[in-house]
């Protein structure tokens, strides 16, 4: 059984993401993110990549889940983040790269460009901060 995950949207992709808009989904090479809100999840998107806290990334690892693998990611608050919540500190974030085979592994990415994950990964993900994702079951 494998779940649909949409994870919370917090923000875009900073001017200083670099990608290859030729292909579809565009292929990025380096990622900056830049918030504009958080609601304190820990799995965010902005298309067509995926970020997550340090803390939710060891334990992806430790559980030696199938399916992603991790990079740095530059992050920045806009100007409407910072006017928003002008004191608010936000925790370390990885790119979560997600390149696994579909039904095999634990994260891979359907036809429609969602994030599909396994039972294991839900799992680990419901010990996290998951409010604003929307799951459901991948038919």
């Amino acid at each position: 059984m494998y779940k649909l995950i949409e994870p919370e949207v917090a923000g875009g992709l900073g001017e200083k993401t670099a990608m290859d808009n030729t292909f579809f989904p565009p292929i990025v090479k380096y990622l900056h993110y830049e918030f504009d809100g958080w609601m304190g999840n820990d799995i965010l998107e902005s298309f067509p990549c995926y970020i997550v806290t340090e803390q939710l990334k060891k334990d992806i690892e430790s559980e030696t889940l199938t399916g992603i693998t991790f990079d740095i990611v530059l992050v920045s608050k806009s100007d409407t983040f910072l006017e928003l919540y002008p004191n608010k500190e936000l925790p370390i974030f990885f790119w979560a790269k997600i390149n696994g085979e579909s039904y095999k592994d634990d994260f891979f990415i359907t036809e429609k460009n969602t994030l599909a994950i396994s039972e294991k990964a839900y799992s680990l993900l419901n010990d996290y901060n998951i409010d604003q994702a929307d799951i459901e079951a991948l038919e």
